[in-house]
């Protein structure tokens, strides 16, 4: 069988994500620390697992609506009110996914058609640019800037939109760079998108995980609620990974055709996921709160840190990651990475994979421990004496 030509053109030129070559050479190495999984190190806070158990245990374990139990998408609503002053019909409003990823994914497909265009800021989350592929459309990158501390600028979007151009993905918090939008940043872009009939998905995975500084929603912005749809999930503030549960919340005749999407992909989400996503909206801030301020302390260690090593580092005010601009070694991301896993082992993953305009940065996620990040800082000093 030649299965070169049987497998879809679309799919197999789709590269694999650049993150993952650094972890498959450390799986195969002992002693290396790995500062590059953007997942909490903290377990679920215990009254969800101990939701979750009971759930089991009372044998709730029946298929739920597709859009998700109406019980949760409630909750959605009223958390979402109370963090942002957003109002959404939990019927006809929301819908529960697999993880934030399938929620984005939904989005997509349901917006675009054979050569829409939809334009990224980057570097940002691997997974926008290949599901825009799959779904038939154009990627539109614009490459944001350190010296804007990675904030997208109504100027740089206003030069991007043609005709063509359907669709906006505004991923803030950013994964990789941890930099925020402001309530005055998003008010001028929502400026330069007045008037037009371009949509914005707004990923805010990383919402509850801002320092010094309130997130804020572009869908609270005048204008924007109609054309937003907010990508939100429990993995990062709840620490529930594992769980596979995000959500999508907008304008009704799109959540709808997203939930068509779903109910034909998925059926519905996990449901022991659903009533534990109920647990961690009533009774989790203390916990978000606890997790927030370990971020932070680890947030100013590393930032510190690296530009004291002469990496210079713009100060993230959101996610958990840094992302160090390594120009001064003359070395390319990947090269960085390469040398610095094997001669200290150490995996950090390269900027470019989260886009070109990554190319002289490295990432890393500071979703670890204190002591696992100082001994991590000690190798990569070494590292950068050596050069």
């Amino acid at each position: 069988m030649d299965y070169n030509k049987i497998l879809s053109k679309k799919i197999t030129q789709i590269k694999p994500s650049g993150i993952r070559k650094f972890f498959d050479i450390a799986e195969q190495m002992s002693g290396v620390i790995s500062l590059g999984v953007g997942e909490p190190d903290f377990k679920t806070p215990y009254n969800i697992r101990q939701e979750a158990i009971s759930v089991l245990e009372a044998g709730r374990t029946k298929y739920t609506s597709n859009a998700g139990l109406i019980e949760l998408r409630k909750e959605i609503c009223k958390y979402l009110e109370r963090k942002n002053n957003l109002k959404y019909d939990p019927a006809h409003q929301v819908v529960v996914t697999v993880g934030g990823s399938e929620a984005i994914d939904l989005c997509v497909r349901a917006i675009i058609g054979n050569g829409d265009e939809v334009i990224i800021p980057e570097p940002s989350f691997v997974c926008y640019s290949p599901i825009v592929t799959l779904a038939g459309g154009v990627s539109v990158p614009i490459r944001m800037k350190a010296e804007n501390e990675f904030r997208l600028t109504a100027e740089e979007l206003k030069e991007k939109i043609t005709d063509k151009t359907k669709l906006l993905i505004l991923p803030f918090p950013n994964n990789p760079t941890g930099a925020i939008m402001e309530k005055e940043d998003l008010e001028k872009i929502a400026k330069v998108l007045e008037g037009t009939d371009i949509m914005v998905l707004s990923d805010e995975i990383y919402s509850e995980l801002t320092y010094g500084k309130k997130h804020v929603s572009i869908a609270e912005i005048d204008g924007m609620y109609e054309r937003t749809i907010v990508i939100n999930g429990f993995s990062k503030a709840f620490a529930m990974t594992g769980w596979r549960l995000g959500f999508a919340v907008g304008a009704a005749p799109i959540i709808e055709q997203m939930t068509k999407i779903h109910q034909f992909g998925i059926m519905s989400s996990p449901t022991v996921s659903q009533y534990a996503a109920i647990e961690a909206l009533r009774n989790g801030e203390e916990s978000i709160v606890s997790m927030r301020k370990e971020y932070d302390m680890r947030r100013r260690y590393l930032v510190d840190a690296f530009n004291k090593m002469g990496l210079e580092c713009f100060e993230p005010l959101g996610a958990f990651y840094i992302f160090p601009s390594i120009k001064s070694t003359k070395l390319s991301s990947n090269d960085f990475c390469e040398k610095l896993l094997y001669s200290q082992k150490v995996a950090v993953v390269p900027g470019d994979a989260f886009g070109e305009s990554g190319e002289g940065h490295i990432r890393i996620s500071y979703a670890y421990s204190i002591n696992h990040l100082m001994e991590a800082v000690k190798r990569i000093d070494r590292f950068i004496n050596s050069l």
